[in-house]
């Protein structure tokens, strides 16, 4: 699985925070109280564990909706060994918090036979269906409910302003190079939530969704709107240098970047809660 840097994940978190769907967000720590409260069980606090944590995205979007997450143990699960011990120098001091490094393509042995909740951030578009298909089984097999909240999965459209003409060749050959095998088998890309949903209905929970996009300005937003599309302009170019004549994808990246300070951007991104149907209601 290709990493990410620190940095990078910095550049994008208020953007994420701003594109969670609140209702949903509230929704997935309501069960949580509710469900773990009905449970007779050994741990005083209800166990989330969010898979391909990073530094704590997820966790610092339930601060962010005014949950306090002390509450609640971590189980951070992520292959890069250094993004957790940033993750655990945030948020170790304040919080039951464990961390595991583990391959993300093995769902088989994430220890997750004990959480209440499972939780990830800008991950399942990055997945397989076969993968989605084998946590899913592993989580519905549990003998206690495990509830799935999994935010900012890109849905494939992006749209820029002002427009260029090459905007949708470029978009199309993006999003044909999200299905590139991306460390867990052809990645799902823009079919990630549809997936999602297809499987986790099917393994009997009730599946809900909320489009959560970024939205971007220049001028008009945040110095790091403008940072995080010049960004995204380079690493959208990086991605389909290969699908587009050169010359022509230039012209898109210095027209892009000469409009970066008053143009706009809006990345679509779909986030899902799934709940067990027996404890849905």
């Amino acid at each position: 699985m290709a990493g990410f840097s620190v940095d990078w994940l910095d550049l994008r978190e208020a953007a994420d925070l701003r594109a969670r769907d609140v209702a949903l967000l509230a929704r997935a720590q309501q069960w949580l109280d509710q469900s773990s409260s009905e449970q007779s069980r050994d741990r005083q606090q209800p166990m989330i564990a969010d898979l391909g944590s990073g530094t704590g995205s997820t966790l610092r979007a339930f601060a962010a909706g005014g949950v306090e997450t002390g509450r609640y143990a971590w189980r951070l699960i992520d292959h890069d060994a250094d993004l957790l011990s940033v993750a655990s120098e945030r948020y170790g001091a304040g919080h039951s918090l464990e961390t595991r490094v583990a391959d993300l393509a093995q769902p088989e042995h994430l220890s997750l036979s004990d959480i209440n909740l499972l939780t990830a951030s800008a991950l399942f578009d990055l997945v397989s269906a076969e993968f989605i298909e084998s946590l899913v089984a592993s989580i519905a097999s549990q003998t206690h409910p495990i509830a799935v909240y999994t935010a900012l999965n890109y849905d494939g459209i992006t749209r820029w302003t002002p427009a260029h003409k090459l905007d949708m060749t470029v978009l199309q050959a993006f999003n044909q190079d999200q299905r590139r095998d991306k460390g867990f088998g052809p990645a799902l890309g823009p079919h990630a939530s549809a997936c999602l949903t297809q499987v986790l209905t099917a393994a009997g929970y009730t599946v809900l969704s909320a489009s959560s996009p970024w939205l971007l300005r220049g001028n008009h937003g945040t110095a790091g709107d403008t940072q995080l599309m010049t960004e995204l302009i380079h690493g959208i170019a990086n991605a389909v240098q290969s699908s587009i004549e050169q010359a022509e994808l230039q012209e898109w990246i210095n027209f892009r970047l000469a409009n970066v300070h008053t143009g706009s951007c809006s990345v679509g991104h779909m986030d899902l809660l799934a709940l067990p149907q027996r404890a849905s209601r």
